[in-house]
Parts: C-alpha cells; sequence; structure tokens
C-alpha cells in the first residue's frame, strides 16, 4: 500500500494543495463578510487552519519509502553531474558498452551452442556412438561405424537402448523441373526409426516407417523446411508428389519442421532430404565389418547409463574382431551425448573468445574506475566542503556507487545494441557452424547482460568510493592539498589498477598473436599445388542414366575433352577428390613383394581417383615412372600411381616402380607404375600416403579442375553450359578455385584469430589511456614540486625522465606479470594453433616491444609538458 501511495503521491499532493487553497478561499471570504480587511483576513485564515506548507511536507513523507526517495534523488543528482562533463560521460559510456556487449554477444553464443539442450525430446539421453580402433593415433577415436556392427549392436542393445542408424555422407541430383536448374543436394540415409528416436515428427505428411525401409519398396523422401521453402515455394501440396533424385521418381512423404537441423562430428548443418538406408544403400553395405559409412545415434531407457551401453557393445565389437579379423575391422565402441558430438569442434574456441571478452569487460571496468577515481580527486574540495557540512560516509559512498550505476546502466543499454549487431554479424559470417540458427537474445540474455552492468557499476563506484575516505577528503581544504597524501594514495590506487589493467592486455596480446600466426600458417600452409587459377567444381552421373562402366567413361571423356578447348583453359583434368577438399576414402594394402603382415593389418593408404590429364593440370611432378596411359581404365586398369608418402611407407628403401599392392578386401593386385609428388587432403593435415587409380569407371562422376592462364573464375560457367547441352538435369556442385577452399579450411582460425585480435587491441587502447590518464594526473598533483626542482636547477631533460620512468614503471610492472600469466595460460589453446609453440618467442619478443611502445607514446605527452614547465607560473599556482 505504501509504494502504491509513493508512485501516486506527485498527484496526491496536487489534490491536497487543491483542497488546501480551497478552504482558505472560503475561510477568507467568510472573514471579508463580516467586514474584516483583506491582509487580516488572510492572516485569520492561515492563523486557523496552520502552515500549509508544513501540513504537505507532513503528508508527503507520509506517502514516501525513504530509500526509493534517495535513490531517485541521487540519480537526478548524478545525472545532473554526469551532464556537466560530456567528455569523460561519453568516454566511460563507450568503454563500459565496448566491454558489455562483447561479453553479451559471446555469452549469448556459448549458452546457445553449447549449453542449450538440442530440439529434441529428453535430449539428456540421446547419444552419438562410435566404432573405436584401439591402435588409433589420438585425435581419432571416433570412427565412423560399420553397418555390419550396427545391426549386431541393436540386438544387444534391446531393452537397454533404441538406436538408429544415420549415413550424413550421401548426395542427390534434382532434376529440372517448373523451370528450376537441376541442383547437387546434401542428403542423408537414415533408418526409418531415426525422427521417432529424436521426438522429432514431420510438419507436414509422416514420418519413414518400416515398410519404407526396405529394399524392394517404393523410394521416398522427407524434406527439410529450409529446403522445401526455397526450391518448391512452401507448397504444402508436394506431400504426396513426386520429385527426381538421381533421375529416379521419389514420393515425398514429410516436410520436417524449420527447428529441425542435425549436425555432428561427420554431418555438416546443409542437409537437405532424408531417404531410408534400407532402401538405398546397397544390401552388402549393411552386412560388412570393414567398410566404415555411418553414424548411430542411440536413445538410452530409463535408469541406463552411457557406460553401461558402451560396456555391453565393446563386448559385442571385441566378438566381431574375433570373428573376422581382417584389416579394417574395429575392436572398441566409443560414445558421447548427441549434444557434444555436435559442437566439439567449436568448444575450445568459443570457452578461449569468451574468456578473451571477460579480459576486454575486466580492462574496461578497471578503466571506468580508474576515470572515477580521477573525477573523485577532481571533486575532492566540492566532496571535502560537503563533508565538512555534514555529508555522512554513507551518503558519498552512495552518490558514488549511484553514479557509477548510470554510467554502466548507459553502457549495458548501448553494449545490448552492439551485442545484437555482433550477433547478426556473426550469424551471417558462420554459416558453417554447427546450431548457428539457434543463437538468438532471449530474457536470460537480457538478464545476464543487467547482472553484468550491475556488477560493474558495484566494482567501479567502490573502488572510486574508497578511495578517498572521510580524512582523506577533509585534507582537501588545506592549503596544500595538491601535493598531500591524499592525491598520492589516488595515484597509487589508480597504478594497482594500471598493473592489473596491463597485465590482462598483455594476455590477450600474447593469445592473439599466437592465434594470428597460427592462422598465417594455416593460409601459408603448402598445398602440394600452385593455387591461383585453379577452379574445381564436381558432377555425379546417376546410375539410372549410366547404368554401366562403358557408358560412364564415355560421358567423361567427350566433357573433359570439350572442357580442355574451351578458350583460356590452360589445362584440365578429372579426379575424384581434389587437393584440400577432403579425405575421399582410404584402402588398407599390403606389399606382394614383401613378408605377409599379420594377421588383421595393413597400410592405410588415400584412395584417389584420376585420369591423365590431371597430373598436368593440378602440377603434381610426375616423380618417377609414368602416368596413366589413354587405355589403363575399365578391364585394364590394374595400374596405380603412389605419392612420396606412401613410397616411404610401402617401399623405404627401394624404387616402387614395377612392384605391386594388394589390396586388403578383395585380393586384387596392382602394379605401381610411378610416382607422384605429395598433396594435402586437408590444409591442417600433413601429406597422407596415397594411391591413384584411373577414375574412369566406377565413380559414377568426377571433380573437375581447370587450370587457366588468367581469372579462372569466368570458366565457370562455359563449363556448365557445355554441361547442360551433354545432360540437362545433370548439376555442377561446389565450385570454387583451390585460393577459396583454403579460405574455407582457414575460416575457423581467421575468424578466432581476428576476434582476439580486435579485443586485444582494444585492450591496448585501454591501457594507454590509462597510463595517459594516469601520468597527467601525477604532474598535476606535482605541478609545484617539478617547478621548485627547475627553480633549484634540476635540467629539464633529468624532469622528463623521471616523469617518464614514473609513468612506464606501472606498464613494466603489468609487463612482467602479463608476460608470466601469459607463459601459464597459453597452453590452454594449444589445440588452436597449428604449427605454432605456445611459448612461441617471436611473439613474447613481439608483445613486450608493442607494449613497450604504445606506453612511451602514452607516456611522453605528459612527462613532456612536466619538463616544459615555467617554475615561476608553477609556484603562483600554489
Amino acid at each position: 500500500m505504501t509504494w502504491m501511495r509513493f508512485f501516486r503521491r506527485s498527484r496526491r499532493d496536487a489534490d491536497l494543495a487543491q483542497e488546501m487553497n480551497s478552504y482558505l478561499a472560503e475561510e477568507m471570504d467568510e472573514n471579508l463578510a463580516r467586514g474584516i480587511s483583506p491582509e487580516e483576513a488572510r492572516r485569520r485564515a492561515y492563523v486557523k487552519f496552520g502552515n500549509p506548507q508544513q501540513v504537505r511536507e507532513g503528508v508527503w513523507r507520509q506517502n514516501t519509502v525513504v530509500f526509493a526517495d534517495n535513490v531517485l534523488r541521487d540519480f537526478r543528482y548524478s545525472l545532473r553531474a554526469l551532464s556537466r562533463t560530456p567528455g569523460f560521460t561519453f568516454v566511460a559510456v563507450l568503454v563500459m558498452a565496448l566491454g558489455i556487449g562483447a561479453n553479451v554477444a559471446l555469452f549469448t553464443v556459448v549458452r546457445s551452442v553449447l549449453l542449450n539442450p538440442l530440439p529434441y525430446r529428453d535430449p539428456g539421453q540421446l547419444y552419438s556412438i562410435y566404432e573405436h580402433d584401439r591402435q588409433a593415433a589420438k585425435g581419432y577415436e571416433y570412427a565412423p561405424v560399420a553397418g555390419g556392427s550396427f545391426f549386431e549392436w541393436q540386438k544387444s542393445a534391446q531393452g537397454v537402448a533404441e538406436m538408429a542408424l544415420i549415413s550424413p555422407f550421401q548426395g542427390y541430383n534434382v532434376s529440372a523441373e517448373g523451370g528450376k536448374l537441376p541442383e547437387k543436394l546434401d542428403a542423408a540415409w537414415c533408418s526409418w526409426n531415426f525422427f521417432h528416436l529424436l521426438g522429432v515428427e514431420p510438419a507436414l505428411g509422416r514420418s519413414f516407417t518400416a515398410a519404407d525401409d526396405q529394399a524392394g519398396a517404393e523410394a521416398t523422401v522427407i524434406l527439410t523446411a529450409p529446403f522445401w521453402k526455397r526450391r518448391y515455394s512452401s507448397d504444402p501440396s508436394i506431400v504426396g508428389k513426386k520429385i527426381y533424385l538421381d533421375a529416379r521418381p521419389y514420393t515425398v512423404i514429410g516436410v520436417m519442421p524449420e527447428s529441425f537441423t542435425y549436425s555432428g562430428a561427420f554431418a555438416a548443418n546443409t542437409l537437405q532430404v532424408w531417404t531410408p538406408v534400407g532402401h538405398e544403400a546397397p544390401p552388402e553395405l549393411l552386412k560388412v565389418f570393414d567398410d566404415h559409412e555411418f553414424v548411430v545415434a542411440a536413445r538410452l531407457a530409463q535408469g541406463t547409463t552411457l557406460d553401461a551401453l558402451i560396456g555391453r557393445l565393446n563386448g559385442v565389437q571385441a566378438q566381431i574382431k574375433v570373428e573376422h579379423p581382417q584389416p579394417g575391422v574395429h575392436d572398441a565402441v566409443y560414445g558421447r551425448t548427441m549434444l557434444d558430438d555436435t559442437v566439439q569442434d567449436y568448444k575450445t574456441s568459443l570457452y578461449v573468445l569468451l574468456s578473451a571478452t571477460g579480459c576486454v569487460l575486466l580492462i574496461a571496468c578497471l578503466n571506468v574506475a580508474s576515470l572515477l577515481v580521477a573525477r573523485t580527486a577532481a571533486r575532492s574540495k566540492e566532496l571535502a566542503i560537503r563533508a565538512a557540512l555534514g555529508g555522512g560516509r554513507w551518503r558519498l559512498l552512495r552518490e558514488r556507487l549511484t553514479e557509477s550505476l548510470a554510467l554502466s546502466m548507459a553502457g549495458g543499454g548501448l553494449g545490448l545494441l552492439l551485442a545484437w549487431a555482433a550477433l547478426e554479424w556473426l550469424i551471417r559470417t558462420r554459416q558453417d557452424m554447427n546450431r548457428v540458427e539457434a543463437i538468438h537474445i532471449d530474457g536470460l540474455v537480457i538478464a545476464f547482460a543487467f547482472a553484468t552492468t550491475l556488477l560493474c557499476a558495484v566494482f567501479s563506484g567502490l573502488v572510486s568510493a574508497f578511495s578517498a575516505d572521510r580524512k582523506q577528503i577533509l585534507t582537501a581544504l588545506q592549503d596544500s592539498s595538491r601535493s598531500n597524501s591524499a592525491g598520492n594514495s589516488r595515484a597509487g590506487l589508480r597504478k594497482v589498477l594500471l598493473v592489473i589493467e596491463v597485465s590482462l592486455t598483455v594476455v590477450l596480446l600474447v593469445g592473439a598473436g599466437l592465434l594470428l600466426k597460427s592462422y598465417q600458417r594455416l593460409r601459408n600452409t603448402d598445398l602440394g599445388v600452385p593455387v591461383d587459377n585453379v577452379l574445381t567444381m564436381h558432377v555425379s552421373l546417376p546410375i539410372v542414366r549410366y547404368k554401366d562402366a562403358v557408358s560412364q567413361v564415355a560421358f567423361l571423356e567427350r566433357l573433359i575433352e570439350r572442357v580442355r578447348v574451351l578458350p583460356g583453359v590452360q589445362s584440365a583434368g578429372l579426379v575424384s577428390t581434389a587437393p584440400g577438399q577432403g579425405w575421399g576414402g582410404d584402402f588398407l594394402m599390403s606389399v606382394v613383394e614383401h613378408p605377409p603382415l599379420p594377421k588383421g593389418t595393413g597400410l592405410d593408404l588415400m584412395v584417389r581417383g584420376a585420369d591423365p590429364g590431371y597430373f598436368k593440370a593440378m602440377q603434381i611432378p610426375i616423380l618417377s615412372g609414368r602416368t596413366f596411359a589413354a587405355d589403363e581404365r575399365l578391364a585394364h586398369n590394374h595400374v596405380l600411381l603412389i605419392n612420396q608418402a606412401a613410397a616411404k611407407l610401402c617401399f623405404p628403401g627401394e624404387d616402387p616402380v614395377g612392384r605391386h599392392l594388394k589390396e586388403s578386401y578383395n585380393g586384387e593386385t596392382y602394379e605401381v607404375i610411378g610416382v607422384v609428388g605429395d598433396t594435402r587432403w586437408q590444409i591442417a593435415e600433413p601429406a597422407h600416403p596415397t594411391l591413384y587409380w584411373p577414375i574412369y569407371g566406377g565413380y559414377g562422376g568426377a571433380t573437375i579442375v581447370v587450370r587457366s592462364t588468367h581469372a579462372v573464375e569466368t570458366l565457370a560457367v562455359p563449363v556448365q553450359k557445355i554441361l547442360g547441352e551433354m545432360d540437362a538435369d545433370l548439376p555442377v556442385s561446389d565450385v570454387t578455385t583451390l585460393r577459396e577452399t583454403i579460405a574455407k579450411s582457414t575460416l575457423g582460425s581467421q575468424f578466432d584469430s581476428i576476434l582476439v585480435l580486435g579485443f586485444a587491441v582494444i585492450a591496448l587502447l585501454l591501457a594507454a589511456a590509462g597510463l595517459y590518464g594516469v601520468l597527467a594526473y601525477l604532474v598535476t598533483q606535482r605541478t609545484s614540486e617539478i617547478g621548485i626542482r627547475i627553480a633549484l636547477g634540476a635540467q629539464r631533460n633529468r624532469v622528463l625522465h623521471l616523469v617518464l620512468l614514473d609513468g612506464l614503471r606501472p606498464a613494466l610492472i603489468g609487463l612482467v606479470f602479463g608476460l608470466g600469466a601469459s607463459a601459464g595460460l597459453v597452453r590452454l589453446i594449444r589445440s588452436m594453433l597449428y604449427e605454432t609453440q605456445p611459448l612461441d618467442p617471436a611473439v613474447f619478443i613481439l608483445v613486450t616491444a608493442t607494449l613497450l611502445a604504445v606506453a612511451g607514446f602514452a607516456c611522453m605527452l605528459p612527462a613532456w609538458q612536466a619538463s616544459r614547465l615555467d617554475p615561476m607560473q608553477a609556484l603562483r599556482t600554489e
């Protein structure tokens, strides 16, 4: 009730004033009617009624909540005080906005991507299961699953977990229709119970059934909402209609909800259609144990733990290995939550960025606290007078906190706008990031922003409030206050704040330097081929139209011959997977001329299919032997080339040409006809032992590589026109240059390094401003002392050096502490670095030199002004 009266007190006061004025007017009228003079009538009315102002004040106090009234009064006073110093206010609000905005943005990303549960039913019960080879190198613990292993696991897991099979590596060509061009779709196969396991049903139509998941069933497909909207303009009548994928008719039975996405360690967030695995996969692929093409999703039964499930599946997999000891069969099982599986690649970098923004926020708070300490020092006489007139310590402290809160609230509001803009930019920039669609500002983010703002206000306000106790404030009334201990104590506090600020800045600079150096080395990594003016594009041949290897060979030969005669084409070739564009598959091989390997083992070689012109187009050197002949394909394709890494692995100290490799899976034997240079399958990975065999026949498609003497991008359209003339339903996909491939591969590293560098630069600028402010304040405090020194004969250069060293001292102390902290903390980002050591001396030296240069520049102007003081003028101001 009191609070209601508090908010209505202005209206109550107006009503009361009107009522009292009415009463006084009536009393005066009655007195005038008795013949009394107007002055006497007024006097008698007031004597009878009493003091109206006193009555109004009493009623006002009854309707007032004292605490709220004091807070409002303090806020009004703080806003008036801040409005008198717009420069200080602008700088403080901007500093706070940068710190709070960066933290709110990164908190939103971390919460949305790493912490929020997946949009499925009971997501805490969902796990991704992988095979594991106990002999595998560290970092490759989670391997795809073989189809045969899954069905053995499924039998064993009955009653413990429901399991579903997914193959997210697929793709389809959707045919031209309704005026739309053909296009290549990222697709996934899944077992019929997959969507039921997740607890997600289509928004339109139905999900798969067990009948759909059979080899002889009618072909069915489920569309994702983005693809449905883009390709079919959100037409609900698409359900039940047929679309053509790889020239085969598929009935659309459902459209998934807008909120549905699936991604993971092997699944991109670009999947557009889903088809049943039992209908799509070759039957033999679902029975073998050494061809790893799948991911397994599992929902645990109530009361079951992941360890219990993995323990049971480990026993099954160990028995599989005993019964099938051939190479490629793994002997163990690993699992992790589906959320971890989705975000594992982004965890470290996002937490590093969040830590960096935390440093920026702390630096911002320290900077604002330092500004408030300086402001308190500048108002010392005002505060001293107020204290002398009875102003209590709590009242002065409350005003400092209120002033800090006003600055922080303005900074927090602006910071929230900056965070929103930063998130919009991030979402557009990092479409490759899993769960990027989940990033949004909600009530909890706003609550976090408010809490951060409040903490900043309390921290900055308390530091400035306790920088001057009552005794120090009162000493400001003394004539010599300009050089007293109160001023020295404030300067000392600002120096301590500055030491902490510089230390945090050094940590950020070292981290940014390491990430930037890592990115530069990654970007400059040699793929093994010249990357300028090389265009790549992929074409897939549907088996319905190109049923056998002969028809595939004929089509690809005609295609590449037409591409080679295009104006501007220097050379062109075909390959299954171009350098830098992925793994592309591998086989276990053995050397025929060497003693047999132990049972169940083999030499792991990455596999590429290539035509004879590929090596010329990519400028991969033929180191020994020869490349493929024109007729070495189809039935005459039992020849291969190997790279240098494979030669060292398979034939150490020997000449590989003329020797033979045998495939462990089916026993096929191939003659090595040449050795070629190494290329990288991924920019951040070393060259892997690789074999090449003729691409014609068996691949069902190829990547076209074109090298030009000029801007190769202009050749993309002519190549697509050739393909359209040859087959109007064949789309070209993944059209990119090798330069763009490298840029895409290094996008995450670039993003992290630039952001941390940006935060470090902001911190460095704030530290420089803090150094300048501290030294300028010290010069002001010591004006009379410096004047006396110069008057007594001190050399101005000596004064310059003394003042400069006084300013650089906190910077040097902060540098030492910062370097020490960096040496310990940078080890946490080791996994983010490429060919860069956490304790890289060049980075530490560069950071030291940069900080000293910036600190020296920031301190030079106040030091120069001190050395140029006129001693007579300085003494007169005392």
